[in-house]
């Protein structure tokens, strides 16, 4: 008896193992494939292409990552990105007309308005939903419209295209050694929220929001203050994005981050973070994001058309959400 209990617990603790590194199994099995059916794929060039990707909605995704442990959701981040350009070079192309300054002081004073500018836009989306309730779904829908539509208004319908200084550019398609600068920052900004997240107080207040606000509310933590925090770091992530974006093409346009929510989203969820919050790791986002990014690029090296690429993007996240809804339920049945 006591043998088949061992052997029992044994095989659960395998499982239970195999379920909580799923994703890097599958992306591994994922990598394996790919290798063998092309040879452009597990070389340098073709993985720095695919962090150089990954980069630009890969920091997005960490702050994601927050919003959705907080129980709550960011749409709006794709417009961010868009505006974030747009109000750049905007700055750089008018304020030396207007005052005569130089184009690089001109490109500073408007990259530190578009940060400001993203901060209160995610400041007011956690005002909105604690103050009046609303769901942060409909308030960031609103804005995403609000800011696209700003966005179009300042550039005028058409890309700011050539008043970026160089050093800007480079932010996009630069590089230090062999490694893009994109996938730099990359990294920087996964440390930096692995940090948060893990290791400080704010990290601990938006796990205990995103499992019970009220009871956390009770605990004496500041929930209008975290949700600020997520929501005000997802936003200036997405203008970051929108700089490197902006910078990469070397013009800002409007059109600029459409559809990123999907991407951004798949990569949490693929992550095992939950959609019902208090659930999810920064580290196991990096590895949603590389997941997405290996997807990609394998379909483009094996020539699979973009409408087919939509299909399979679109069943990853349904597939995500139905995983992260009932992998707790099955480790919960193989723990007791």
């Amino acid at each position: 008896m006591n043998a088949t209990k061992t052997a029992n617990y044994r095989l659960n603790k395998t499982i239970l193992l195999l379920l909580d590194n799923i994703v890097l199994i599958i992306l591994l099995l994922l990598i394996l494939a790919l290798t063998l059916m092309t040879d452009k794929f597990m070389t340098t060039v073709n993985w720095l292409n695919i962090l150089k990707a990954v980069a630009l909605k890969g920091v997005i995704a960490f702050g994601m990552t927050m919003v959705i442990i907080c129980a709550q959701i960011d749409l709006s981040i794709g417009s961010v990105v868009a505006i974030a350009g747009v109000i750049a070079a905007w700055f750089a192309k008018t304020l030396p007309e207007l005052w005569g300054i130089s184009v690089d002081l001109a490109a500073v004073i408007g990259i530190i308005a578009a940060l400001l500018f993203s901060i209160v836009v995610g400041c007011f989306h956690a005002y909105s939903h604690v103050k009046f309730g609303m769901p942060a779904f409909i308030i960031t829908l609103a804005t995403q419209l609000f800011l696209f539509g700003l966005a179009g208004i300042i550039c005028g319908g058409y890309p700011i295209a050539g008043k970026m200084p160089a050093w800007f550019n480079n932010l996009g398609f630069g590089r230090i050694g062999i490694i893009p600068i994109p996938a730099i920052v990359l990294l920087i900004i996964f440390f930096l929220t692995w940090f948060i997240m893990d290791l400080t107080s704010m990290g601990r207040s938006i796990y205990a929001v995103g499992g019970n606000s009220e009871a956390a509310r009770l605990s004496g933590i500041n929930v209008m203050k975290t949700q600020m925090f997520c929501f005000a770091l997802t936003a200036v992530l997405s203008t970051l994005s929108g700089f490197m974006v902006s910078g990469q093409v070397m013009q800002a346009s409007f059109t600029f981050g459409k559809g990123w929510e999907t991407d951004v989203i798949s990569s949490v969820v693929i992550g095992g973070t939950s959609m019902t919050g208090g659930i999810g790791k920064i580290t196991g986002t990096m590895l949603g994001v590389i997941f997405i990014g290996v997807i990609s690029n394998g379909m483009t090296l094996l020539n699979v058309s973009v409408y087919m690429q939509y299909v399979i993007r679109g069943f990853l996240l349904f597939g995500a959400v139905l995983i992260s809804i009932f992998l707790p339920r099955m480790k919960q049945k193989l723990t007791y």
